[in-house]
């Protein structure tokens, strides 16, 4: 399916940069046309789709509808979901668990062989399904990548870094990606007739996250430095509840524990939850977050009490946390759980419409790295696997369906460095402490000019630069949106304004902080700003 010639390798079909459950599931949906995947490492083994312990939403249960899967979507998601995409999401999110069963995902099931579903955070019923109660996103991958890897019409090559979009006449027709390390160190071209971004999210940039290093928003940048618009950058979910025991990435206590009924308490064994909102520990996800941050900042410490709800089942029900906590010297059986909230998950991204199309002509974005305005400012938890499943069939169809040009034969620029390296921690310290959960316009403006310091110190490091222009775009996005709305909170802002989304390019920032301005467009569906999404 590929052919090379010095250091270019012809695609025959789609290239798709990761090996997640985006990338996997997407390469599967487009059998039998031809993929080659690029993996940092070998697929089904990391990666935050590896990591994700939830599960994935589906309105599968008695009783259930999509309708009520959708309503609370967009009730999450504060008021800037759209809504168009929200239905479609939900409405087709049962075939897609349906499509993960027949590719051998070992879901949790009822003594009568239904799929068993659990309640989570915001959601009105339960509808979560499981595997092994907290091992979906590893199982899931794990059963994509298998059938991936033996699939003739999907070629995987593993330990290649992306770092750069190749583009001649205005299209997407390739990528750059670093092989090797050190000096041994070589930049192979990929040509492609699609390219498919499925490169995660962002938390790595932040210096305490739930995320695996590899996340570091990279997909993101490199498409905003080829001119593609991002959509809603600011809004960055922390999750409340990762294990506050030094380790990082930190360790993530689920979701499902407090759908089982563990509580949140202080070092006193004092409940806090039930006086910050009606639904107590099962609140979005932002305002939990909220309240432990400030619980924490009042000199507190937090911890998560399952020992009621769970108790002695937690070995077996709950592996992966368990795990987690006897590794860091903690028996969730017999003691609370220190929590804190961490950077977990990143609704904005590389602007896309409902066919998975950004705005670059030949460039597809699935899964974290894409905004598709499913989420909204705050994502509804265990959506987030389900968004990808759902947009990578459609990338898929409509690669399959359109009539895609043959990719360019011109010499496209190549980067002059390509080492991949970690971000400073200056960067992630940066990112943490002033664009995080709760921000000012004070701390944001030196957000920006420790972002560019880093910028400046790297040179033309095509990965640094992937990772700044990320950073960017997010610091500047949450000052210029002087309000609070989900996982955006401004201290100096704390009301609610009218709705709208951010879309907006890197040029657009760059040049806004040169002139001092913030320089945002009018909030409105993306589905509707067809002038930016390509027909290729």
């Amino acid at each position: 399916m590929t052919r090379q010639i010095d250091n270019v390798i012809e695609c025959e079909g789609a290239l798709i940069l990761g090996a997640g459950v985006a990338g996997l599931f997407t390469a599967l949906k487009l059998a039998p046309f031809p993929s080659l995947i690029l993996a940092g490492a070998r697929p089904g083994v990391s990666g935050s789709s590896a990591w994700a312990q939830g599960g994935i939403a589906a309105a599968v249960g008695k009783g259930d509808t999509w309708q009520s899967h959708a309503a609370d979507t967009i009730a999450a998601g504060a008021g800037i979901c759209e809504r168009e995409i929200v239905e479609l999401v939900a409405r087709e999110a049962p075939e897609r668990i349906e499509d993960l069963v027949a590719f051998g995902a070992p879901f949790d099931r009822n003594p009568d062989g239904t799929l068993a579903v659990g309640r989570e955070a915001a959601h009105s019923a339960a509808r979560i399904v499981h595997v092994k109660g907290d091992r979906a996103g590893a199982e899931v991958t794990l059963a994509l990548a298998e059938r991936a890897l033996a699939s003739p019409a999907i070629e995987v090559l593993e330990g290649y870094h992306g770092v750069e979009l190749a583009t001649e006449d205005g299209r997407v027709t390739g990528l750059f990606a670093r092989s090797g390390r050190g000096p041994h160190a070589r930049l192979v071209l990929f040509r492609a007739r699609a390219v498919i971004f499925a490169t995660g999210g962002l938390g790595a940039l932040y210096a305490v996250t739930t995320n695996p290093p590899e996340s570091r928003g990279e997909g993101l940048g490199m498409a905003a430095r080829a001119g593609a618009v991002i959509a809603d950058p600011e809004f960055v979910q922390f999750h409340p509840t990762a294990l506050a025991t030094g380790r990082d990435p930190a360790a993530l206590a689920t979701e499902a524990l407090r759908g089982e009924g563990a509580m949140l308490v202080d070092e006193r064994g004092m409940r806090f939850m039930p006086a910050v909102h009606k639904d107590a520990e099962l609140g979005p996800r932002d305002i939990v977050a909220r309240a432990i941050h400030r619980e924490i900042a009042a000199g507190h410490k937090i911890y998560l009490d399952c020992r009621e709800a769970v108790g002695a089942e937690f070995p077996e029900r709950f592996p992966t946390v368990y795990a987690a906590c006897r590794a860091a010297g903690l028996d969730p059986v017999r003691e609370p759980i220190p929590v804190a909230p961490a950077a977990h998950y990143h609704m904005g991204g590389i602007a896309s419409d409902d066919r998975g199309r950004s705005s670059l002509q030949g460039l597809w974005a699935v899964g974290e790295c894409a905004s598709t305005g499913l989420h909204g400012a705050n994502r509804l938890a265990s959506n987030s696997l389900l968004e990808a499943l759902v947009f990578g069939a459609r990338a898929a169809d409509d690669i399959k369906s359109a009539s895609v040009p043959r990719e360019g034969r011109g010499t496209p620029p190549v980067p002059e460095r390509f080492a991949a390296t970690p971000p400073p921690h200056v960067l992630r310290d940066a990112m943490t402490r002033l664009v995080g959960l709760e921000r000012d316009e004070a701390g944001l403006r030196e957000a920006l000019a420790i972002i560019a310091q880093v910028e400046r110190a790297g040179g033309s490091e095509p990965a640094l630069l992937n990772m700044t222009a990320t950073a960017k775009l997010v610091a500047h996005a949450a000052l210029a949106r002087r309000e609070s709305r989900g996982g955006h909170y401004r201290t100096d802002y704390p009301s609610t304004d009218e709705p709208r989304r951010t879309f907006i390019t890197l040029a657009e920032v760059e040049a806004g902080i040169a002139a001092s301005t913030l320089p945002l467009r009018e909030g409105r569906n993306v589905r509707a700003k067809r002038e930016h999404f390509g027909e290729g």
